[in-house]
């Protein structure tokens, strides 16, 4: 081997090293930011249906009615039964505000905050919001200890990251880490470019805070990816920008507004970008225009390919949407655009997600306490689901859907016999089964396919 190439090898691995941000004191970050991170305790009341336990995937429910009667008044034939679990937060405000997961208070109807020093209190839900999966609390207390808020958007890949949660219970555990990636997509999350890390996260630290080596909170812990339902080194936490967003609109007024495009999108490989004339794949691609919606009205087409976003550059298709559900309603959003191998600028004034109308099927909202929409065609492909399925995007608590077990993300397939294709075709079947009192839901839920049975009376 040649002695030079091996010198000119390891000055350039210690000129790196002698780069790299050094392991901070833990011990002193740790005792830093303690105080601001609280457990969470919830209860629920809980229906319990021992059939909804037992029907297999694909159990028709023709058969189900054959061997029970009339559909049954599911539900019934057993008492309720309470419910606990556990998460994470911390506090954002010294009069009592935290921040934690949706997922962690969803259904609750009793949530307890305890500190570190074991103080308990009863806290308020003042608004979920299920598409970024972050919800806001509120406790009575004054002068209490808040957590530094930082910039997600500084945070890169090698940073040291330090978590502090409640993992299985154990309250007050801190592990470490460093950023693993940024910007990541998940199917449950197109509105949150989340921050992977390897810092070990598992039940219990969901809600809780992420902190950098200064001390501020960059994300909140919320989902890991396991084979087994335990850490296995992939942790991804929501970006604390995007949370302050929700947080304060939820604070405001108790829901939360997210801008609009109204396109399909897909990402691009070699080969696509070849095929447009560029020099490496990057930039989102449209495959299709929603009728009535801002895309529309600033005139951009299927085919086009989105470089960048008020000035930010998209080099994946998963960066557009939390760009776009960040920008205010009502604002102008200048996106540069590759259009028949020509780079052009197009103005949209954006619009609300919220209140698009083929999003929302209000006659299934008032039956059943859901919010359904169609799944676009880019939608359709990931999951393998041509001409069935509609989106669960939100569940209003304590309704028959949430009692039932429905969850936002989850596809509904069939209601009764009945596949369903559409919001239209979803509202039609749930108008039928209101009439009969109760009706077997089949939805998909990761790779599970389960039917839930569903008291529409109860």
């Amino acid at each position: 081997m040649n002695k030079s190439l091996v010198t000119i090898a390891l000055a350039g691995l210690w000129s790196v090293a002698a780069h790299a941000e050094p392991a901070p004191d833990f011990s002193a970050l740790f005792e830093q930011t303690k105080d601001s991170v609280v457990s969470v305790e919830v209860e629920a009341t809980v229906p319990r249906n021992a059939y909804q336990q037992q029907i297999p995937p694909g159990f028709p429910p023709e058969l189900f009615e054959h061997f029970f009667g009339r559909p049954l008044p599911y539900g019934e034939q057993a008492p309720e039964r309470r419910q606990s679990g556990q998460g994470s937060g911390f506090i954002i405000d010294g009069d009592g505000y935290i921040l934690t997961n949706a997922h962690v208070v969803e259904g609750a109807d009793k949530v307890t905050v305890q500190l570190i020093d074991r103080h308990e209190y009863d806290a308020e839900v003042i608004g979920v919001d299920q598409r970024t999966d972050v919800a806001l609390l509120k406790i009575d207390g004054q002068d209490l200890p808040v957590a530094a808020l930082g910039n997600s958007d500084d945070v890169k890949v090698g940073d040291w990251v330090l978590a502090i949660g409640s993992p299985f219970g154990f309250t007050h555990t801190a592990t470490k880490g460093i950023v693993s990636a940024v910007s990541r997509s998940l199917p449950n999350g197109a509105y949150v470019p989340f921050i992977q890390t390897d810092a070990a996260v598992n039940p219990g630290n969901s809600g809780g805070p992420l902190f950098n080596s200064k001390g501020e909170v960059i994300g909140i812990n919320s989902q890991i990816y396991s084979r087994s339902g335990a850490f296995n080194g992939l942790a991804f936490s929501i970006p604390i920008n995007v949370a302050k967003n929700v947080a304060d609109q939820l604070k405001e007024g108790g829901e939360v507004s997210r801008g609009w495009l109204g396109v399909s999108i897909q990402g691009i490989d070699q080969a696509l970008a070849k095929s447009f004339g560029m020099d490496h794949p990057q930039g989102a691609l449209i495959t299709g225009i929603m009728p009535d919606s801002p895309a529309k009205a600033a005139g951009l087409k299927p085919g086009d390919v989105v470089l960048s976003y008020n000035g930010k550059q998209i080099n994946k298709s998963s960066d557009l949407p939390p760009m776009v559900a960040l920008t205010p309603i009502g604002d102008e959003a200048e996106l540069e655009v590759l259009r028949n191998g020509k780079k052009e600028t197009v103005i949209v004034t954006i619009g609300n997600l919220e209140s698009m109308s083929t999003e929302t099927a209000t006659s299934a909202k008032t039956i059943l306490g859901l919010s359904l929409r169609n799944l676009d065609e880019n939608e359709r492909k990931e999951l393998g689901l041509e001409d069935q399925g509609v989106l669960v995007s939100s569940v209003k608590r304590d309704s028959a859907a949430a009692k039932a077990g429905l969850r936002a993300n989850d596809i509904l397939l069939a209601v009764g016999s009945r596949t369903v294709d559409s919001v239209k075709a979803a509202s039609a079947a749930l108008q039928d089964a209101e009439k009969r009192g109760g009706v077997a839901l089949l939805i998909r839920r990761g790779e599970q396919t389960v039917y839930l049975p569903l008291d529409i009376q109860q």
